[in-house]
C-alpha cells in the first residue's frame, strides 16, 4: 500500500514492499519515496555469475522482494552471528543497463535504485515495458542516513567470493530513504 503526503509541490510517498502494480504506477517523477519492507542488493558481480555465467540466484526474488538496489554496504559481522550495516552508499545504475532487461525479466524487480540514473534511451526501452521505475539517493553522504533505515540483514550471498561490495544482500527495512523518482512507469525522466 502506497500513503500519498503532498507539501505544497512536493509529493511524498511511502511504499510497503513488495510494491504493488498500482503504487508504482502511481509514483512520479521528481517525488520522494521511502518505503519498508524487503529490499535486496545486485550489481555487476551478481548480473555476470546470474546472468553471464549461468549460475541460479540463491533465492526466488520474486517471491521476496521487487526492489533492487544498486550500493555497496558498509557491513560487519556482529556478536551474533549476523551483520550490522552502518551505511549504504549508491552506486551508478548507468554501468548496468546491459544487464537491466534480462535481469527485470528473470526476477520481476519493479523498482531499482541507484545513484545518477541510466541513459534516458534505456527507461523507454527497458523499464517501461517492464512497469519499472528508477529512484536515485538524495545527494551525496546520505549512506549513513539510509543505514538507519535497515533493520536487519536477513541474508547475504556470494560474501567470500564476490567480497561485501558485490554480494548479494537482503535487507528488511523500515523508513528507508529518500529517494527521488528519477524516471516513473512511463518512462518521464527528471534528470532528462
Amino acid at each position: 500500500m502506497a500513503d500519498r503526503n503532498d507539501s505544497d509541490d512536493l509529493k511524498v510517498f511511502r511504499l510497503d514492499l513488495p510494491a504493488r502494480d498500482e503504487d508504482i504506477k502511481g509514483l512520479e517523477s521528481g517525488s520522494m519515496v521511502d518505503r519498508k519492507g524487503t529490499i535486496y542488493t545486485a550489481r555487476e558481480g551478481v548480473y555476470q555469475k546470474i546472468l553471464g555465467d549461468g549460475v541460479a540466484p540463491p533465492l526466488d526474488l520474486r517471491a521476496v522482494s521487487n526492489v533492487n538496489f544498486h550500493c555497496s554496504p558498509a557491513a560487519a559481522s556482529d556478536d551474533k552471528g549476523g551483520y550490522k550495516v552502518g551505511a549504504v552508499t549508491a552506486t551508478a545504475s548507468f554501468r548496468f543497463s546491459k544487464w537491466m532487461d534480462r535481469w527485470l525479466e528473470m526476477t520481476g524487480t519493479r523498482i531499482v535504485i541507484g545513484k545518477g540514473g541510466m541513459p534516458h534511451e534505456d527507461y523507454a526501452r527497458v523499464m517501461v515495458p517492464h512497469g519499472a521505475v528508477y529512484l536515485t539517493t538524495v545527494g551525496y553522504g546520505t549512506g549513513a542516513l539510509l543505514g538507519r533505515g535497515i533493520v536487519r540483514v536477513r541474508d547475504v550471498f556470494w560474501l567470500d567470493e564476490l567480497g561485501i561490495a558485490q554480494a548479494m544482500w537482503l535487507f528488511d527495512v523500515k523508513d528507508f530513504g529518500p529517494f527521488i523518482v528519477e524516471s516513473d512507469a512511463a518512462g518521464n525522466s527528471l534528470f532528462h
